[in-house]
C-alpha cells in the first residue's frame, strides 16, 4: 500500500516535533548556549581592552573565536564553540518548522517562527565563521568589516542597490530597537523557568538579561546605522559590522567610557544566556 504525500508530511512532521521536545535536543541546546554565552562573554571582554587602549583583539564572533584559538587547547575550545552553534541551529530550525505548537493566534505563531529562522541563520553564520577559522580557511588578519564592505558594495551596483542597502541598515536598527523594547518590558524572563526567575538568583539574572539586552541591542543599532550611512553616502567602506561599530564608539567623546559600558552589557548578556542554559524554559 502506497503512502499518499499528505500522510508522509504527517509523518515528518510527528518526527519532528518528538525531535524538538526530545531529552537531547534539551542537552544539545543547553550546550549551544553555553557556546553562545562564550562568544559574549569574550566580545564584552574585548571590548573592555579596547576601551583601555589594547587594539589588537576584534570586538565580534570572529574576534572572540581568534582570541580563543590563542589560549590553551584553543583549536579543541573552538571547535566545541561551532559544534555547540550547530546544535543551535538544528534547535531552531526544528523550532521554525513545527515549534510553538501553543501558540493559538496564527499570526503570532508564523511570527514566532520566521523569527526562529532567522536565529537559525544568525547561529549558522557564528558556525561558519568559527569552522573558517579553526580551519584556517579565513584571514587570520585585516580588517573585520572587510567581507561586509565587499558585499555592500556589490549590492550597491544593482539598481535599487543604494535604497536596498539603505532598508537592510533600517531593518537592522529596528532588530536592535526590539532587542532594548526586550530588555526594558522583561520579556527576555520568559525564556527562563519558574526557578530560574524566583529568589535572590532569579533577580540577579533579570538584572544581566536587563544590561544585556540593552548593550545588544545598542550594538546591533549602531551595526544598521553604519549600513544606512553607507546608503546615504554611497559609499560602502562606511558599513560595517560589530566590530566596526564598537570602533566607532571608541572615535566618539568620552568613546572609552561608552565602549567599556557596552562591553560590560554584552558580557552581562553572556552571563544571562548561561542562566538560560541551566533554566531552559520549555
Amino acid at each position: 500500500m502506497t503512502t499518499s504525500p499528505g500522510n508522509l508530511t504527517d509523518q515528518a512532521r510527528q518526527a519532528g516535533e518528538q525531535a524538538h521536545h526530545s531529552t537531547w535536543m534539551d542537552r544539545a541546546a543547553r550546550i549551544g548556549l553555553v557556546a553562545y554565552a562564550v562568544i559574549y562573554l569574550l566580545v564584552g571582554w574585548l571590548c573592555v581592552q579596547l576601551a583601555f587602549g589594547d587594539h589588537e583583539g576584534r570586538p565580534s564572533s570572529q574576534g572572540a573565536m581568534r582570541e580563543l584559538l590563542q589560549q590553551p587547547f584553543g583549536e579543541v575550545l573552538v571547535w566545541v564553540v561551532v559544534v555547540g552553534m550547530v546544535f543551535l541551529v538544528v534547535w531552531k530550525g526544528l523550532e521554525a518548522a513545527v515549534g510553538h505548537r501553543d501558540e493559538r493566534d496564527d499570526g503570532k505563531r508564523t511570527r514566532k517562527r520566521v523569527m526562529s529562522a532567522f536565529k537559525a541563520v544568525l547561529y549558522a553564520a557564528v558556525a561558519i565563521s568559527g569552522f573558517g577559522i579553526v580551519t584556517h580557511s579565513s584571514g587570520s588578519g585585516g580588517k573585520g568589516g572587510s567581507s561586509t564592505t565587499t558585499w555592500t558594495a556589490t549590492v550597491m551596483g544593482w539598481p535599487g542597490g543604494q535604497l536596498l542597502i539603505g532598508a537592510v541598515g533600517l531593518a537592522i536598527i529596528g532588530y536592535g530597537g526590539f532587542q532594548v523594547w526586550t530588555a526594558w518590558t522583561e520579556k527576555f524572563a520568559e525564556k527562563l523557568d519558574a526557578e530560574g526567575r524566583s529568589g535572590r538568583s532569579g533577580r540577579a539574572y533579570l538584572a544581566f538579561g536587563k544590561a544585556g539586552y540593552t548593550a545588544k541591542g545598542i550594538a546591533i543599532g549602531l551595526v544598521g546605522a553604519l549600513f544606512v550611512y553607507a546608503a546615504v553616502t554611497h559609499d560602502a567602506k562606511k558599513s560595517g559590522g560589530l566590530d566596526e561599530a564598537l570602533l566607532t564608539v571608541l572615535q566618539q567623546p568620552f568613546g572609552p567610557v561608552l565602549l567599556g559600558l557596552i562591553g560590560a552589557g554584552l558580557a552581562c548578556y553572556g552571563l544571562f544566556t548561561l542562566a538560560r542554559a541551566r533554566h531552559l524554559s520549555q
